[in-house]
């Protein structure tokens, strides 16, 4: 008999492990195997806990959502302007957590399964509305008029950066990819004013 909470433990090793995969690769051509192997289990018990391999990879990025949401919700409850706000969203998405390369190349290759799995796609829209909901509110009351242009640029530069970073093409230090962003919302403020 398994002990209590058995299960919850190796779901959770075998989503890390999955993101690690996911990493070590750069992309979603990994197996089951490879990924129970990194999580010191057998693939027959991978597939027992999630069903297939597309499973494990949502399960994976609700991980990696779940992680980003406490980060931004976490950074909001400190914010006291809607410029702090936007600030905290942007800080949070480039916080030690989730810019590491594992993460990165596993956002990466999330954009990539959306393009064929229906459940990828659905997280990926729920993280997209989050995020442009998240800077619009805070937009709409610095710069009403430019609000949906403002949140449209900022959400792009904030998936762009992610997506610089996982081909390794002029890729930024955490502070560095902020301090772009930050620039980016403080020039076009002031243009808009």
């Amino acid at each position: 008999m398994p002990k209590l909470g058995m299960e919850g433990i190796r779901r959770a090793a075998l989503v890390e492990a999955t993101i690690h995969e996911i990493g070590a690769r750069g992309t979603l051509d990994v197996t089951v195997s490879q990924i129970a192997r990194r999580a010191g289990m057998s693939s027959a018990l991978a597939h027992h806990y999630f069903g297939s391999k597309e499973q494990i990879f949502a399960a994976a990025m609700r991980h990696i959502l779940t992680l980003y949401g406490a980060e931004v919700r976490g950074a909001l409850t400190m914010a006291k302007t809607p410029r702090d706000r936007i600030e905290a969203i942007i800080r949070a998405s480039f916080g030690p957590a989730q810019f590491r390369p594992e993460m990165v190349s596993a956002w990466l290759n999330f954009y990539v399964q959306a393009q064929t799995s229906q459940p990828a796609l659905r997280l990926l829209h729920i993280y997209q509305r989050r995020l442009r909901s998240n800077l619009h509110y805070a937009l709409r009351q610095i710069a009403p008029d430019h609000a949906n242009h403002l949140t449209r640029g900022l959400a792009a530069m904030i998936d762009g950066l992610y997506i610089r970073q996982a081909l390794r093409a002029e890729a930024l230090a955490p502070d560095g990819a902020i301090d772009v962003l930050l620039h980016y919302l403080d020039t076009s403020l002031t243009a808009e004013a």
